[in-house]
């Protein structure tokens, strides 16, 4: 009879965390939760101040002077908008983003080197994104009726294009992908990869501790330029063979499920959501915010009004997107404990993302904010694997 007790085993996990590493952890989890909000107020007088200083009128007229050109006028004002708004927003962002992670101990890195890459994945941003409202807004002009339904399709097209694109062309700018040397770290990845079907040449490990010091990996990129990469904070917190079997099992259980493609098949129904209820909301933003020369939701010099409906539609949605990719976490943990089979590793790494997010919430702070299912929860799944299958370390069928 297995007297393997899981609850006990969680507890054990759990107290490996000093008091002080725990009540740090709550603070800076509770915390982040309110910065959904105050990220919401500082957008909101973001888009007051743009709105009401007229400014995006005035390039939209100043493009359109001697004969209409819509989608010259749209690219514009977008670009002057996202340039402006992120600018105006710089100091909300260096606190929440740098300073807030340095206070906590979770980044090391120097305030020059945060904000060069702040800055060019601005930059990246209001390219990217100026390009899909000229689409966005020449819809709403020819489709007036369904444009919200053509702007999810058309938003889906962008995520997808932009997750294939982003391994190639924009992760490369912030960090060097190398792939995981020879020793027993690649044979062990290499041999997980074989018994999950992920290509052994898809396993990267990348300068992560550039930018944070949190213990992470991550799937990027779909179809030909998936890959799975490991932050090489990794190695230096300590890893062993067991949780980079537990931690990289994890990533390949959402390369191989291909939850990607889940997620923006969900996206593209909330994005139509989304749309459809900024399309009637937007006249009353317009009139709360004293937009007074903007006109309807077609005019790009509405571009504040129609973010600032979106942006409160978010965080409306937090728990909705909370759930969608708590949902897909928890099938990664499962698929990492079918094919890796490294409870006790995985229990490890898990505890070690503790120190950024607070390991037992109650179940309906849980439910509202968290995006991974809680370490507690993550635990106990993983020493109740362990109880119903005694021998570890060795694939199940």
């Amino acid at each position: 009879m297995n007297s393997f007790d899981p609850a006990a085993a969680t507890a054990h996990w759990l107290a490996t965390l000093s008091p002080q590493e725990t009540a740090r952890a709550v603070a800076y989890t509770q915390g982040s939760h309110w910065l959904i909000l105050w990220g919401f107020l500082v957008s909101a007088l973001v888009a007051w101040i743009i709105v009401r200083t007229n400014w995006l009128v005035a390039i939209r007229e100043r493009v359109e002077r001697k004969k209409p050109r819509p989608n010259l006028a749209t690219l514009a004002v977008a670009a002057a908008y996202f340039a402006l708004s992120t600018l105006m927003a710089l100091p909300w962002a260096v606190y929440e983003s740098w300073w807030r992670e340095k206070a906590y101990g979770l980044t090391s890195q120097a305030f020059r080197g945060w904000l060069s890459e702040a800055l060019i994945g601005a930059a990246v941003s209001v390219v990217l994104s100026s390009l899909l409202l000229v689409v966005i807004y020449a819809l709403i002009r020819r489709a007036r009726r369904l444009w919200w339904a053509w702007g999810a399709v058309v938003t889906a097209v962008f995520i997808v294009i932009g997750l294939v694109a982003s391994p190639i062309l924009i992760e490369p700018i912030f960090n060097t992908y190398t792939p995981a040397p020879n020793g027993p770290v690649r044979d062990a990845v290499v041999e997980l990869a074989k018994q999950t079907g992920t290509p052994s040449d898809k396993i990267f490990i990348y300068n992560g501790s550039k930018q944070s010091d949190r213990y992470t990996a991550n799937v990027s990129g779909l179809f030909g330029t998936a890959r799975v990469a490991m932050s090489d904070t990794m190695f230096q917190q300590g890893a062993d063979l067991s949780e980079v079997r537990g931690v990289v099992g994890h990533e390949m259980g959402h390369y191989v499920h291909a939850h990607v493609l889940w997620m923006v098949g969900v996206l593209v129904i909330l994005a139509g959501l989304a749309f459809w209820l900024t399309d009637r909301l937007y006249p009353f933003a317009r009139r709360l915010l004293g937009a007074k020369r903007v006109g309807d939701i077609s005019d790009p010099a509405g571009l504040p009004v129609l973010g600032l409906v979106l942006a409160f539609l978010g965080v409306l949605a937090t728990p909705v997107f909370a759930t969608m990719t708590r949902t897909i976490e928890q099938d990664a943990d499962h698929f990492s404990l079918v094919h890796a089979n490294e409870p006790d590793g995985l229990a490890k790494a898990l505890v070690k993302t503790a120190e950024y997010r607070a390991p037992s919430p109650s179940a309906i702070e849980e439910f509202l904010f968290y995006d991974h299912p809680s370490v507690e929860n993550r635990v106990r799944r993983a020493m109740e694997w362990k109880k119903a299958h005694p021998e570890t370390g060795k694939p199940v069928s």
